[in-house]
């Protein structure tokens, strides 16, 4: 299987915590972008995610995330979207982090309980108070993932929503994630992929030689929207144009029980 090499770095937003930087997303009609200024003044250093990259250990304090919605629910929009009320820019959808992480050789029989949910938020205020939260991705331990995905969509290959889809796969070299992880985490929830409820979700695999970055959407045999989905995510990435994608469906990951072997390779 061919790799990708990946050499073009997009500037990281700084997090120190005295001074805030500023983030631009795509607000939830997906045509005009929010200028949000992230503030750290009502956030601890506390880290979802614990030391063993296990179980989260301390969660976000609860003044910033006293409003984040339950995590169960359906794959519907945001019941907050189009409210500008108090300063809050929601977005379309609500969305769920989840992470997992296993010990090299350790078999998983039960993929779906091996995962746990961090939280769910509905607006660009509480995306931030979580996302500040969590740990980078070249703090994780090998062999960890982090999902994003929908509310009510679970991100496993036989969910109702994803089992007609596929993913979009990019490979990075290592030490590159962190950069590429928060781009995507913004297309996504911001809406820039532009192809309505297509998108499922995201998933970033940390590995022992490389890290992968996945983007899943709901119809595999919809060629021009996959195409669509191909495009915008080097677009919003800014990978180079010579850069290897591949694409898997889920139907073929349940066959060979692999999410990475044997994909369809496109330049």
């Amino acid at each position: 299987m061919e790799s990708t090499t990946v050499n073009t770095l997009r500037k990281q937003p700084s997090r120190s915590g005295s001074t805030a930087s500023n983030s631009s997303i795509l607000s939830t009609s997906g045509s005009k972008l929010i200028q949000l200024q992230r503030s750290n003044s009502s956030l601890n250093t506390a880290n979802v995610v614990g030391p063993n990259g296990g179980n989260p250990t301390t969660a976000p304090a609860p003044s910033t995330v006293s409003s984040l919605p339950p995590v169960s629910g359906s794959a519907t929009p945001s019941s907050s979207a189009g409210q500008h009320t108090s300063g809050i820019h929601p977005l379309h959808f609500t969305w769920v982090f989840w992470f997992m992480h296993r010990q090299p050789g350790q078999k998983i029989l039960n993929y779906e309980s091996a995962m746990k949910k961090i939280a769910a938020f509905s607006s660009i205020e509480d995306f931030w108070a979580v996302y500040s939260h969590l740990r980078r991705p070249h703090e994780l331990p090998t062999i960890s993932d982090y999902h994003l995905f929908k509310q009510g969509v679970r991100p496993v290959w036989e969910d109702d929503v994803n089992i007609n889809g596929g993913k979009w796969i990019v490979r990075l070299k290592k030490g590159l994630a962190s950069r590429y992880w928060e781009s995507l985490v913004l297309a996504v929830i911001g809406d820039q992929f532009d192809v309505g409820s297509e998108i499922c979700g995201a998933v970033l695999s940390i590995r022992h030689s490389e890290d992968i970055l996945s983007v899943w959407n709901r119809s595999a045999d919809e060629g021009r929207i996959n195409l669509k989905i191909k495009d915008t995510l080097k677009r919003v990435l800014n990978l180079p144009g010579d850069t290897i994608m591949e694409y898997k469906t889920h139907n073929d990951a349940l066959r060979d029980n692999s999410s990475f072997r044997n994909t369809d390779v496109y330049k």
